[in-house]
């Protein structure tokens, strides 16, 4: 089978588009024949081996795993002994290791059926991202009816989703972004949008319940005075594919310190995939509160353009990679 493989850690120009042997499920894994796959952070993170701290588990000087990519969206080819939950022919979506192929193996744990009415590259977009967006929204922000909800960042991957899982949980949004995609997230659900070139939301009047911080571009005592006493800071990622492990852990530092000397609460996010989420986002997907926002496609053999193009920072949603 074809797949984009790599051998060392460092820009795209590394990856490369490979005849590999076909994987053969586990007696807990599926086989899934990929019909498309989509593009995170996650990725040019393990391609660059940054921030350094990846490497205690991705490989010290070069990676353990060949095989990248993670989002992924085709129909169950085989299964293991073990397997209860789907059957060759099922159309799921979810992450898989190893998802830039055209085929990859997943323990069913972290797939589900796929929602009909969404295309192969919509459902593929759906996995890190917006099992992200519905953990970091649900479970940290704990989101109630009418409370006030901004989204730094929400015109990207994650944010496209938060806009829209904020609304369903009856949420008013005010989502941040640029000026060429304030239309955007208006039409995503977005009750107010926030130009943060003509707008310093930072220093506004205005005050929210909870802060999904999705950039990272202003300083936590900042982030911290936009929101209600009780008010709640969730930040998740920020930075470029450059970013180095002593910023990350002066951030993780930063928000420690900060705790015990505030009333806002901030939880940590380190978000997981599960079936039981993915069956979640498949519902608001059906129903049509949720709609994954795709800004390009690629095809298999042009990863390395993808991933190009989403370090730039610009994205519009999701970067699809289309495979079969």
């Amino acid at each position: 089978m074809k797949a984009i493989v790599y051998d060392h850690y460092g820009p795209p120009d590394v990856l490369h588009f490979e005849e590999i042997e076909k994987p053969t499920p586990a007696d807990d894994q599926i086989l899934i024949k990929v019909r498309a796959s989509s593009v995170n952070p996650y990725d040019w993170h393990f391609i660059r081996g940054t921030p350094s701290l990846i490497r205690l588990f991705a490989g010290l000087r070069a990676p353990k795993s060949r095989c990248l990519g993670a989002d992924v969206a085709g129909v169950v080819e085989a299964v293991g002994r073990n397997i209860t939950s789907f059957k060759a022919g099922d159309a799921v979506f979810g992450t898989a290791k190893g998802s830039f192929a055209e085929y990859v193996c997943a323990p069913e744990s972290t797939v589900a059926l796929k929602p009909e009415n969404m295309m192969w590259e919509q459902a593929a977009s759906v996995g890190i991202a917006g099992i992200t967006a519905l953990q970091g929204l649900r479970d940290k922000g704990k989101i109630r009816q009418g409370q006030r909800v901004l989204i730094n960042g929400a015109a990207g991957g994650v944010g496209t989703f938060a806009v829209q899982i904020a609304k369903a949980l009856e949420a008013h949004v005010t989502a941040v972004c640029g000026t060429r995609n304030v239309e955007l997230v208006r039409s995503i659900g977005a009750d107010d949008a926030i130009d943060y070139t003509r707008e310093d939301f930072i220093h506004g009047s205005q005050r929210y319940d909870v802060f999904f911080d999705l950039v990272g571009n202003q300083p936590l005592s900042a982030c911290l005075r936009v929101l209600e006493p009780r008010g709640i800071y969730i930040g998740c990622g920020g930075g470029g594919p450059d970013r180095q492990t002593i910023e990350l852990l002066g951030s993780m530092l930063h928000s420690l310190v900060f705790r015990p000397f505030t009333s806002r609460k901030l939880p940590g996010l380190l978000a997981k995939v599960n079936t039981a989420d993915l069956n979640a986002l498949a519902d608001l997907m059906r129903s049509g509160k949720v709609t994954p926002v795709l800004d390009r496609s690629y095809a298999l053999n042009e990863t390395a353009d993808a991933i190009r193009y989403i370090e730039q920072g610009h994205a519009r949603g999701k970067v699809a990679i289309t495979v079969l």
